[in-house]
């Protein structure tokens, strides 16, 4: 690489002349400019506490993360690298925010004074932005991230910092004090923040020849490692080779002269030849798009020519985010570059329900000061989004024929995610439940749909279903007992949108999806093996039903016997409107839910149904015991009582009674 000699004076490291960052008489950017003078005097700082959550943060991050400290410099890197990306982005539409000809980001180690600058080119930060950005998280709170932290094993943790949005707060691994130096671009004010990371920050007028931002460290004593060049240059090339902006190391030799390097390749990944990248770089690269520390499960690079042409560089994560599940919006966040340079991560680039995926997307078809609401309506984007998730669609097919532990561990991080478009993508629904998995009565392992259907007694017509939030309650509930003896296999579906997509997909291979509690006269078409039916007669019914339905009253829409059961003595089942797992599912989200009463089904083989049936058979009240069944069944289906104190004397009533049959 070149080495580049400069002249000490014009330039110093921007914290060259003061190891004192807040009383320092200059300092210098990336590019030469002076950018501090000295500030008017004390009273013009103003000092800020950090926000409650910052505060705690610091002491998880410096505690917490010690051992992994080197993260720290992927971090300001990282964030310079946005910084200069956002720059060019507005520059397109406002030339007096064009970057200067030598644009870059420069780290400046100073043993002399112990300090480690990170220097930038990049949009800078107003007043408001340092109070923001430096001052408050924006993103995830602090308890997620502790319970994060304290759930992953050591080696995993660093992955916890730039998922949370907290990147800058690393520096405090290594620098017992840190200073930012920002002039936003467009404008002539330029501000200090600086903290010593206990509690409090101040923001004080500045000085900064060019727009960009300086991060000044002032290491601890421990931390001298990051300012040995040799060091840099090894987390340079471990961080940041990837980074399409050039990141330069400068130094000062003995002689006093100054020479600045650029350390990283600096070449986009997507665009060099596939001969020339290896595993390991398309690992390290992901790494740092994603701010992961896993490896991807599956890479995916291609050229597409045509009608619009593009290049892809996508990744499916081998470890589900830490906080997927918690992120406030459902999107896609591929990155789309023009030419190289990049636009935005919000193009939409994938439909959410492959919100997982993670990678580049860089074009020549959009002009390069293409605005952001133009990416909404333009067709050529709607063209690569269509290409792009359609060679998405067929990785994870792909993937899915090959099979193994691999596939499984992918299903379980993503499948909840991927089943979101069985209801709401109409063009893919089908795509993906060829490839779904799904836990099933048959085994406790999973299943296809395919696999299903080959295992489906001749005279069936449906593919059954029962949706819970509980895998082993579910195993066990009583809805399943009447599909168990006639051995039925039916599908346990645990995620939230399981209560919605079989209804909207309806069938698959012209097998209908049916829930088990709307299966009723489905079940009467299918023999019963006597072996499972519990041994004696079944009881009289005649007095019972019209006795139960007449106290229930309006609470149910009708009460019958059935030998949809085999153990369980009643069981709540729907006929018309949403099913009983629907209605808990619109009612935690806030919804209206439609009164529809349920039918109670009671068990004429139950030892207890049966002394009911004499007792109604001699004209005595079974008023209570059947707001006793109703309330069983209902906490059964995981139904909130309507009267769960009422519920409890009045069982407890029963049983010093005497009265419960056993």
């Amino acid at each position: 690489m070149m080495t580049q000699d400069k002249k000490p004076d014009s330039h110093k490291s921007a914290s060259a002349k003061n190891s004192d960052a807040a009383n320092a008489s200059s300092r210098t950017g990336p590019s030469g400019n002076k950018a501090d003078k000295a500030v008017s005097g004390a009273s013009d700082a103003t000092e800020h506490k950090f926000s409650a959550e910052v505060e705690r943060l610091l002491e998880l991050v410096v505690h917490s993360l010690y051992s992994d400290r080197e993260i720290f410099l992927r971090e300001l890197v990282a964030n310079a690298a946005d910084a200069m990306d956002k720059r060019r982005f507005e520059a397109q539409t406002d030339p007096a925010l064009a970057l200067p000809e030598n644009a870059g980001i420069v780290i400046t180690p100073l043993k002399s004074t112990r300090t480690l600058t990170v220097s930038d080119d990049g949009l800078g930060m107003t007043a408001e932005d340092l109070a923001q950005n430096l001052g408050t998280i924006a993103r995830s709170g602090t308890r997620a991230f502790g319970e994060k932290l304290g759930e992953a094993k050591p080696e995993d943790r660093p992955n916890l910092i730039g998922q949370f949005g907290v990147g800058f707060y690393s520096a405090f691994m290594v620098a017992d004090r840190v200073t930012v130096i920002s002039r936003r671009a467009g404008t002539d004010e330029a501000l200090k923040w600086e903290s010593d990371g206990k509690g409090s920050y101040t923001i004080s007028p500045a000085h900064r020849d060019q727009p960009g931002t300086d991060v000044i460290l002032h290491m601890k004593a421990d931390a001298e490692e990051f300012l040995d060049p040799w060091r840099l240059r090894e987390l340079i090339r471990k961080w940041a080779d990837h980074i399409s902006w050039p990141v330069r190391l400068r130094e000062t030799g003995q002689d006093g002269k100054v020479e600045e390097q650029t350390i990283n390749a600096g070449t986009a990944l997507w665009m060099r030849p596939k001969a020339e990248v290896t595993q390991e770089q398309y690992t390290e690269f992901y790494r740092h798009l994603a701010h992961a520390f896993d490896t991807p499960y599956a890479v995916m690079r291609w050229h597409a020519e045509g009608t619009t042409e593009f290049t892809a560089l996508l990744f499916i994560p081998g470890a589900r985010p830490f906080d997927f599940l918690e992120q406030p919006n459902r999107e896609s966040h591929i990155q789309l570059y023009v030419r190289r340079m990049f636009i935005t991560d919000d193009a939409h680039l994938v439909p959410n329900w492959l919100r997982f995926v993670q990678g580049v997307v860089d074009t020549d078809d959009l002009p390069l000061n293409v605005s952001r609401e133009m990416l909404q309506s333009t067709p050529v984007l709607a063209r690569i989004r269509k290409a792009v998730t359609r060679r998405v669609v067929n990785e994870i097919k792909s993937l899915a024929k090959k099979g193994g532990e691999e596939f499984l561990q992918f299903w379980e991080n993503f499948g909840l995610v991927i089943k979101e478009g069985l209801w709401e993508d109409a063009e893919y629904r089908s795509a993906i439940a060829e490839f779904a998995l799904f836990r099933t009565t048959h085994d406790e392992g999973w299943t296809t749909l395919d696999g299903y259907i080959s295992r489906m007694k001749p005279e069936q017509e449906a593919i059954y279903y029962l949706v819970g939030d509980n895998l082993q309650a579910m195993r066990a509930s009583a809805q399943l007992e009447g599909f168990k003896a006639r051995g039925i296999e039916v599908l346990l579906l645990t995620d939230p949108v399981d209560s919605f997509w079989p209804e909207r997909m309806h069938s698959y291979k012209d097998k209908v999806f049916r829930s088990v509690a709307q299966a009723r006269s489905d079940l009467e078409k299918h023999k019963v093996d006597e072996a499972a039916l519990p041994k004696g007669e079944a009881a009289d019914m005649t007095k019972l039903l019209p006795a139960l339905k007449e106290a229930l009253g309006d609470s149910v829409k009708e009460v019958r016997d059935t030998d949809r059961l085999t153990d369980s003595a009643v069981v709540l089942t729907q006929e018309g409107g949403p099913d009983l797992a629907m209605q808990r599912l619109l009612r935690r989200s806030g919804q209206a839910v439609p009164e529809v009463a349920p039918v109670l089904e009671i068990n004429p083989r139950n030892p207890l149904i049966g002394e009911l049936a004499e007792r109604a058979g001699k004209g005595e009240s079974v008023t209570d015991y059947a707001r006793a069944l109703l309330d069983l069944a209902r906490v059964q289906e995981g139904e909130p009582l309507p009267d769960p104190t009422g519920f409890t004397r009045l069982l407890t009533s029963l049983l010093a009674g005497g009265k419960a049959a056993s």
